[in-house]
């Protein structure tokens, strides 16, 4: 077990090392992982489930105790992503799947790796786990919503069949994940040090299987397509940051809401892009997950030498 915490440790300190590495094997050897792709709801399951095992119920309590930087965040999560995704869409003259597939990438909840995230740049944790919470929880409305009102131009979008399938690869797994740790927290104790190793083992395969399906349209759209993810991460932090410095929240909420916002759940865009549009429209989500896992760890490297003014929120994920 001992063996097993350190290799999970390791994982989660270099996933993004990690992520580019199984990219480029995927797209260099596409026929080894184009199997895998039947297994991405399930495997997106797996890394939904482990949220559930670490989620308790303090990490809700902000909702009444500080609501104000929460309600914020989660507006500015789902209005600023979509909107950026749609312009960038047009100004880009991107093609319809690849279009819808960068608005999909904008319309799903914040991602889980934003928690650690927030806390290597000094913002406020508690803020940070309950916005990826309630976006998260949200998102079975918000998203197929969202899809149908931005990008039903380019592709036809089914929001009820939608609803169905986040409810089933997202929502149940959290909630299953939730009641395993209350009922049996003993036995979740001894295990969840290994939880993040299987949530990037998960990760890692359904990157390299949707990189596989996709080899040909890497070399022939990644460039742009790398373009748009970059921008659109680089608008949501920017503008994630200036709308709660709009509002007067302080310093750790402004970096944790900066953060929630330009970090999506590229797992989940990936996922609805394949189900319901094709492997081209999960291109997009694909970049996100490398590009996320590039941008996250160098803007928390930057806050982390700059002091937020205070720290009471800043809590120690490791305990």
């Amino acid at each position: 077990m001992k063996t097993l915490e350190r290799v999970s440790a390791l994982a989660g300190k270099y996933f993004a090392v990690l992520v580019i590495i199984a990219a480029v094997i995927a797209f260099i050897f596409p026929s080894t992982f184009v199997i895998f792709g039947g297994y991405i709801s399930l495997l997106l399951g797996v890394v939904m489930f482990g949220m559930g095992l670490t989620l308790k119920p303090v990490d809700f309590k902000l909702v009444v105790t500080k609501p104000l930087p929460v309600i914020m965040g989660i507006i500015a999560q789902y209005t600023i992503m979509p909107l950026v995704a749609f312009g960038l869409a047009y100004l880009l003259r991107l093609p319809p799947e690849l279009a819808a597939g960068l608005v999909l990438l904008g319309s799903v909840p914040g991602g889980t790796a934003s928690n650690v995230m927030v806390y290597l740049a000094r913002g406020n944790v508690a803020l940070s786990v309950t916005m990826t919470s309630f976006s998260t929880m949200l998102a079975p409305i918000m998203t197929p919503l969202l899809l149908y009102l931005l990008a039903g131009q380019w592709l036809p979008v089914d929001p009820a069949a939608m609803f169905l399938s986040i409810v089933q690869v997202i929502i149940i797994p959290i909630i299953l994940g939730f009641f395993v740790q209350r009922f049996f927290p003993a036995a979740v104790e001894k295990s969840i040090t290994v939880v993040p190793l299987v949530s990037v083992t998960a990760i890692l395969i359904i990157l390299m299987a949707v990189t596989a399906a996709n080899a040909a349209n890497v070399a022939s759209s990644g460039v742009i397509v790398f373009v748009a993810v970059l921008l659109h991460n680089s608008f949501g932090l920017l503008l994630g940051y200036l709308a709660a410095l709009a509002v007067g929240l302080d310093e750790n909420d402004r970096r944790a809401i900066s953060i929630e916002v330009g970090m999506q759940n590229s797992g989940l865009g990936v996922t609805l892009a394949t189900t319901y549009f094709s492997p081209l429209a999960a291109l997009p989500s694909v970049w996100g997950a490398i590009w996320h896992n590039i941008s996250g760890p160098i803007i928390a490297t930057f806050w982390a030498n700059k002091p937020a003014g205070k720290d009471k929120d800043h809590v120690d994920l490791k305990k």
